[in-house]
């Protein structure tokens, strides 16, 4: 086999500087932004909307209506649907906005949004809205915690965090037949 095997529907508007590897299917009508990287085996359906600066790796799914923000990373394996539930009459697209990252195997369900700047864990099954600047993982997917919160806790946070595993090393120490106290 010679050359790259790629599909690119029809009207498809792609960026600048957009980068595709093998055996990437790009349905009709979907919108690419400038500087955007799309790994082997994207299917990228019909109509979808990826902002500019994104990373789209390898064997993810984006179905029709999904709308993708700027400077978003979406894992392999990652799979959006659009299908509020099987057989559905009326189709409704998954939003990610600006700054989120949609680690590996994610699963996220028709219609939900995840906020600018969130995380979504490995292998989450994303059934709610995922609010802005937080990580979320689990299925299904819950708030683990606010990046904010852990940028505020900065240092503090892991300095208690030492100090309460030193203590519990001591105490197993002492703890220990062999040690006198």
């Amino acid at each position: 086999m010679s050359g790259v095997v790629n599909h690119i529907g029809k009207n498809v508007k792609l960026g600048e500087n957009v980068r595709m590897w093998h055996f990437t299917y790009i349905g009709d009508g979907a919108e690419i932004g400038d500087n955007t990287k799309i790994g082997s085996l994207v299917h990228i359906d019909y109509g979808v909307k990826v902002g500019r600066d994104c990373k789209i790796e390898g064997n993810a799914y984006i179905p029709p209506l999904t709308v993708i923000g700027d400077g978003v990373f979406v894992g392999p394996g990652a799979i959006f649907t659009n299908d509020p539930f099987p057989m559905s009459p009326k189709m409704v697209g998954v939003t990610v906005e600006d700054g989120a990252v949609i680690c590996a195997g994610a699963v996220l369900k028709a219609g939900v949004t995840v906020g600018e700047r969130s995380v979504v864990g490995m292998g989450s099954v994303v059934t709610k809205d995922v609010p802005p600047d937080v990580v979320v993982y689990g299925n299904p997917a819950r708030v683990r915690y606010s990046i904010e919160r852990r940028k505020r806790e900065g240092e503090k946070g892991r300095k208690e965090e030492k100090k309460k595993r030193g203590k519990k090393k001591s105490e197993k120490k002492r703890a220990h037949p062999h040690n006198k106290n």
